[in-house]
């Protein structure tokens, strides 16, 4: 089986960084490759004899449309996986990357540096949604993207299997902008009015203790365990590749952390791992 990882999005979002990242993770990497050319690829990496195996292939943003027809083509081929990921960053963040560097902005449509910038968002807009995983790299850096795409698309892992992220977070330092589910737990009780627990963590005893004595919290997992139960399976049998779900509190350094990680051993106990991140519980 070849796999195949498409990796798409907006320039200045991050492509050539993702490239690299995924070159150090094993993948044979071809950049900025013309949509036309990705058939002729398939041909070669599925040739019997062939030892290459799991090629990223990152594509430009000129043809949009000729993109998702050649993905679609290309899935259907015997002996072929295929994925696509779409990086993202907002407009502030793109036109300060591109100030920055002093580049050109390749697209061709709008006079100055933010018309470019949001043509190329609108000429993208189907191919983001056609895509299998969005990542936004507004508040990541080269370090952070690496970690990212080390989860997603370490070789190692399954391709068949529904990879899965939980993120925890606070809503006063913003939502999460990369995940398909969102949930606020802010209706628990808070353990930061319980003068013991306010420097603690969702990660320490004490505070997992004070919010399971809670029956709304035992009501709140067991809902959560049967929303996970139905839909997992039937995103798996639609052959969804990756679900990144969030749980949010007010600062994400209790409540969020304590449901997240509790969450970690419902997906264990459903057949499916998920991996897990904290993201502002040192703010």
């Amino acid at each position: 089986m070849a796999e195949f990882l498409i990796i798409g999005g907006y320039s200045g979002a991050g492509r050539s960084e993702a490239a690299k990242c995924l070159d150090d993770l094993g993948w044979f990497v071809i950049d900025n490759l013309p949509t036309q050319l990705i058939s002729k690829v398939a041909e070669l990496a599925v040739a019997k004899g062939s030892a290459t195996t799991h090629i990223a292939l990152v594509v430009g943003a000129e043809t949009p449309k000729e993109t998702m027809q050649e993905i679609e083509l290309l899935a259907k081929g015997p002996g072929i996986n295929v994925r696509t990921v779409f990086l993202t960053a907002n407009a502030g963040t793109l036109i300060t990357r591109y100030e920055e560097t002093r580049r050109r902005h390749p697209f061709k449509e709008g006079d100055g540096l933010g018309e470019k910038i949001k043509a190329e968002i609108v000429h993208l807009k189907e191919l983001r949604g056609f895509a299998d995983v969005e990542l936004d790299t507004s508040d990541l850096n080269v370090h952070n993207l690496s970690t990212r795409l080390s989860e997603l698309f370490t070789i190692e892992s399954k391709a068949e299997d529904l990879q899965s992220r939980i993120v925890s977070f606070g809503f006063k330092h913003g939502v999460p902008k990369d995940v398909d589910l969102l949930l606020d737990c802010r209706f628990l009780p808070n353990p930061h009015w319980e003068d013991e627990l306010r420097a603690m963590t969702g990660e320490d005893t004490p505070v997992r203790e004070f919010l399971l004595q809670k029956e709304i919290t035992n009501q709140f997992l067991a809902q959560l365990e049967s929303m996970l139960r139905l839909i997992m399976p039937a995103y798996r049998e639609e052959g969804k590749s990756y679900l990144s779900l969030a749980i949010g509190c007010t600062g994400g350094r209790h409540r969020s952390v304590m449901i997240v990680n509790e969450l970690q051993g419902v997906f264990a106990k459903l057949g499916f791992e998920a991996s897990v991140t904290h993201r502002d519980i040192e703010k």
